[in-house]
């Protein structure tokens, strides 16, 4: 079994790994100063992709996706791809919700469209980033037994699975306190157009990162 050192190092890099700015941080945030139960669901999204990303590294995959660099760069082009389009959405909605505010909390929660659309955003955004399989790798690898049993490897999948929904739940609930968000309501549009410019240059520069690896 993993000693307990261990076990605490892997959530502290994961922990910080998970507070870095980046497309999943962004869609929570953004989400979640509209409707709290809409951020919980792109949370659940989130960590569902997350949760195959835990799975690769702890079990072994990643490494060897990472010794086949051409396998990860061609998931960087249709990942940096599919950033670009939902970029391009939500700049669109911004665009459009700021010449049209919405007049309330209540249709800032219906321009989100259902909990279920949430959640497979959230599942889209984090899958369609592959970036995490490289700092896992890098930072979370390295620290596992060479040859963890089952019981270890579930233990730490669990421990890093947890962690992560858990910060993200924390800033879900407060990000989406009510006065903050009658504070973001008019404010929105901007934050969808300046969510949908982050996607589009993630979204980019994963693409032509991508492109490079592959040729």
């Amino acid at each position: 079994m993993i000693a307990l050192g261990d076990l605490a190092a892997i959530v502290g890099l994961n922990l910080v790994g998970a507070a870095a700015p980046g497309p999943d941080l962004v869609l929570l945030m953004r989400t979640a100063t509209r409707s709290r139960r809409h951020a919980w669901a792109a949370n659940l999204g989130i960590h569902t992709g997350a949760a195959l990303w835990f799975a690769l590294t702890v079990f072994g995959a990643a490494a060897l996706l990472n010794a086949v660099p051409q396998t990860v760069s061609a998931v960087q082009v249709v990942g940096g791809a599919v950033l670009v389009w939902m970029g391009a959405v939500n700049l669109r909605g911004g665009l459009r919700d700021r010449d049209e505010p919405p007049a309330d909390l209540d249709e800032a929660v219906q321009r989100l469209g259902s909990v279920r659309s949430s959640y497979l955003r959230g599942l889209l955004t984090n899958l369609s980033n592959p970036k995490i399989v490289v700092a896992l790798a890098a930072m979370i690898a390295p620290m596992l037994p060479a040859s963890p049993s089952l019981a270890t490897a579930l233990v730490v999948l669990a421990a890093l699975w947890l962690s992560s929904f858990a910060l993200f739940g924390l800033i879900a609930q407060v990000t989406s306190a009510e006065r903050l968000r009658r504070t973001f309501l008019f404010a929105g549009p901007y934050i969808d157009i300046a969510a949908g410019a982050f996607f589009i240059i993630v979204g980019a520069a994963l693409v032509g990162r991508g492109f490079i690896g592959v040729v």
